[in-house]
């Protein structure tokens, strides 16, 4: 074990850690407080006087401590530098420094030693703001006009006009206060110009967008006026934009003007937008040759689309045809600056890469270059149908150099779209031939074009009722494009056609899946599960259909129809009333909210409905025969018998009409009118019984001399009606013993055989029950039990429909909508939504 024991080393050896612990008295500092010479060195003068000889010990010779006036022993410092003070060679060296640093005679007499000023404690708090200075005042009042100006804007931004308005007037009025108080106190020069044109133009941005034309001219006035806003002639533009909007083109125009002399040429887009804008006031006033020079420079300088498009626009409205090829060709030609389809094409595959266009293929920028080139592609479009007619002898030649000018440039997919508008206008023209021919071209090509030109074949003949033909061309549409949702709604209305309903219903589905917003499959799923008795499904596909379309009257008379299927009237009646603010002159839906009030038997409400129905298609026979019995049911005789008159009008070969109007001339006591009016019928319908009989009993009751006659011709009527009715007994008798002669005679049973021949006849009568509930009122009511006032078994034809109501139930057809009409455009024929 001793051979791992180290002894520590001799005495007379090099300690290696020596000098550690020696400890030098001289910089010791922490009993300075203690030590009485150190002092009174301090307070004193003594302090800095040499001392004679440095033998001489000091006030503290007898404690362990010295001080730094002189010890027993004199200490050298580490370097070997004497001490000041001390002697060497017998020489006594004079002290060089005993004030030490940080210290002062006057500051320190009599005070503790605190070199960190420690004992001083913390430091004192700020000085706080005088805000009662007058340019405190101004600075916060003028920071307050700056948050008032960004309030207004940001209100403007969110569309809360009024309140932006608000804002603007209140920084307005905090600006003035401002002004005036620093005239108060400080010269104008002082006065913040950048602050009043912004709080100016922003007032009068404000009224203009509130429409205050007028405050917001005198505001622009204001700043355009004052010569100390150096760019204010610039807001000439504003001012020239709101002369446009109120229609004052001469002002407007001199306006845009005197804003293109005050503007520089270094702002070029600048110059150009206003320079347009010059141009739309002339087309506006009808300068037309003005226009051209405006768009000429534009597009000899900056070319862009609405520019070009414009300058087609005047040279048609002049009838320039060579000039309106020219200007077509440069609108062709104007640089899009957009990258193409071929940048987000991979041409490798590389991961890195291909991650890269996934990102970039549907961001922002991509986003904007998709628009901007939709935008380019409806003016294009556009323009050639405008120009095709008018730049050559007929549309179709016109049409066909458009499409050579267009298949020549980058836009080479819209010359199928131009040729598919030649045929729609052809169907224009209704010339049927030229546009089934112009589209059948399409078969060969590729397969979107082919599958939209065979969507619109299929439409036509779908409205030709050539459903064999129809059908052909929606399978050839499904066949080529199958995630075309056009396509497989009309491919389920062929199907429709053909009563085959659940097959319709997958076909609608699928047109669904493939575009959720395909709202005419919607629709047609609709009429689909109604056919199919499927009625909650039903209702649930017109309410989503309802949040799409929130004012489609179609819709909502399709959801109040299938309430009523429901037996559920309040609800119906609901959707009626929002029908009725959407469309208030249909008068099938005001027949339709009478006949539910009436159902209900509230008579005043249905009154009202009815009449309102009657003022806007006063030859609906339902609503006519309704208004007739409910003023014989009120005792208002002489009101019904306009309405009676009408549906003699409208249904001539009905007596029974006739025979109401001389019933109510009867009821009100003009008997003489009365007799004429069956006089009258009886030359009409001279077999008719009812008539005769109220002929003998008014000739009866007034004395006339003709009674005798109209009984004799009564008596031979009904003799003949009896000889009538016993052939058609007698008949009735023998056919009935032949057909049991026949079956007991073992007759085959044929097919054809298996349905009454008025099967047919009730299934288009389901519209009669009405009349018939109506016609029974109508003999039901008091004194028409009579048997003059019977009309027998002839009954109102209840066939007739109301043309400017919902009608049959009939499905949507799809396909893509073109630009409207009034923007020189024409819709495709597949997108045209069909009446229900």
């Amino acid at each position: 074990m001793m051979q791992n024991v180290h002894l520590a080393p001799k005495a007379d050896e090099d300690d290696l850690y020596s000098g550690y612990n020696d400890y030098n008295p001289t910089f010791d500092t922490e009993d300075l407080e203690n030590d009485t010479a150190f002092q009174q060195a301090v307070r004193t003068s003594h302090g800095r006087r040499p001392p004679i000889t440095a033998k001489i010990p000091g006030t503290s010779a007898s404690r362990p401590l010295a001080t730094g006036f002189g010890s027993k022993t004199a200490l050298s410092s580490s370097m070997g530098r004497p001490m000041t003070g001390a002697i060497q060679d017998g020489v006594a060296r004079p002290l060089t420094a005993v004030h030490a640093a940080g210290y002062s005679k006057a500051a320190l007499r009599g005070s503790v030693f605190d070199p960190l000023g420690q004992a001083r404690g913390p430091a004192p708090p700020l000085e706080m703001k005088n805000e009662d200075t007058p340019e405190e005042k101004i600075r916060q009042l003028e920071k307050k006009v700056n948050e008032l100006v960004e309030e207004s804007c940001l209100a403007n931004s969110c569309g809360d006009l009024k309140l932006a308005l608000e804002k603007a007037k209140d920084a307005g009025r905090k600006e003035r206060v401002l002004v005036r108080q620093r005239e108060q106190i400080a010269s104008p020069e002082n006065i913040n110009l950048d602050l009043t044109y912004s709080v100016l133009f922003n007032l009068a941005s404000q009224y203009s967008a509130n429409e205050m034309y007028a405050e917001a001219l005198n505001t622009y006035q204001v700043i355009v006026k004052n010569k100390m806003f150096s760019n204010g002639g610039r807001l000439k533009v504003n001012m020239a934009n709101i002369y446009l909007k109120q229609r004052n083109y001469s002002k407007a125009i001199k306006f845009y003007r005197m804003a293109l002399d005050q503007i520089p040429s270094v702002h070029k887009e600048m110059r150009i937008k206003i320079m347009q804008n010059i141009g739309v006031a002339f087309i506006k006033t009808g300068q037309y040759t003005d226009g051209i020079s405006s768009f000429e420079h534009i597009m000899s300088t900056s070319p862009n689309l609405k520019a070009g498009f414009n300058l087609i626009l005047c040279y048609f409205a002049i009838g320039e045809r060579e000039q309106m090829k020219k200007a077509f060709q440069k609108l062709i030609t104007v640089p899009l600056e957009i990258d193409y389809d071929d940048k987000y094409i991979s041409p490798n595959d590389d991961p890195h890469t291909n991650l890269l266009i996934e990102a970039i293929k549907n961001d922002q920028l991509r986003q904007m270059e998709r628009e901007r080139k939709a935008m380019a592609e409806k003016y294009i479009m556009t323009a050639a149908k405008l120009i095709a007619p008018a730049i050559e002898t007929s549309f179709a030649i016109g049409y066909d150099w458009c499409v050579e000018v267009v298949k020549a440039s980058h836009y080479v997919e819209l010359a199928n779209d131009l040729e598919i508008n030649k045929a729609i206008t052809y169907l224009r023209q209704k010339d049927f031939y030229q546009a089934v021919e112009t589209l059948k071209m399409f078969e060969k090509k590729d397969s979107r074009v082919k599958s939209a030109a065979a969507t619109n074949l299929s439409f036509l003949y779908y409205l030709e009722n050539e459903l064999t033909q129809a059908t052909i061309y929606a399978d050839l549409a499904v066949n080529s494009d199958r995630y075309n949702p056009s396509a497989l709604t009309n491919k389920g209305n062929t199907v429709f056609a053909n009563g085959d309903y659940e097959k319709a219903a997958e076909f609608y589905k699928e047109a669904l899946r493939n575009d959720s917003s395909c709202t005419e499959a919607l629709y047609n799923i609709g009429l689909t599960y109604k056919k199919l008795n499927r009625i909650e499904e039903a209702l649930d596909c017109f309410l989503k259909l309802h949040a799409i379309l929130r004012n489609s009257a179609q819709v909502l008379y399709q959801i109040a129809s299938l309430y009523e299927i429901m037996e559920d009237p309040n609800q119906a009646i609901e959707w009626l009333m929002q029908l009725i603010s959407v469309v208030p002159t249909d008068s099938h839906a005001l027949s339709k909210l009478g006949e539910l009030y009436d159902n209900e038997g509230d008579k005043s409400q249905a009154f009202q409905y009815y009449y309102e129905s009657y003022r806007y298609f006063p030859s609906n026979i339902e609503v006519i025969e309704w208004l007739g019995a409910y003023y014989i049911d009120t005792q208002f005789c002489e009101k019904a018998i306009q309405y009676f008159e009408r549906a003699a009008l409208i249904q001539p070969t009905q007596v029974k009409w006739q025979l109401m109007v001389a019933s109510c001339y009867r009821r009100s006591g003009n008997y003489q009118k009365a007799l004429d009016t069956y006089k009258d019928i009886h030359r009409k319908f001279p077999e008719n019984v009812e008539c005769l009989r109220f002929l003998v009993r008014l000739c009866t009751d007034m004395g006339l001399k003709e009674v005798q006659e109209y009984i004799t011709k009564l008596k031979r009527v009904e003799k003949l009606k009896e000889i009538r009715e016993q052939r058609v007994k007698s008949g009735r008798d023998g056919s009935a013993r032949s057909r049991r002669e026949g079956s007991a005679g073992g007759a085959v049973f044929s097919p054809e055989n298996k349905c009454s021949p008025f099967s047919e006849v009730l299934k288009d009568s389901g519209g009669s029950a009405k009349g018939e509930r109506l016609s029974a009122k109508l003999r039901a009511l008091p004194g028409t039990n009579e048997p003059y006032e019977s009309s027998g078994n002839k009954e109102i034809d209840a066939s007739y429909v109301d043309p400017l109501g919902p009608q049959t139930e009939r499905p949507k057809t799809a396909a893509r909508k073109r630009v409207d009409e009034d923007e020189f455009a024409d819709e495709e024929l597949g997108e045209d939504l069909l009446p229900e």
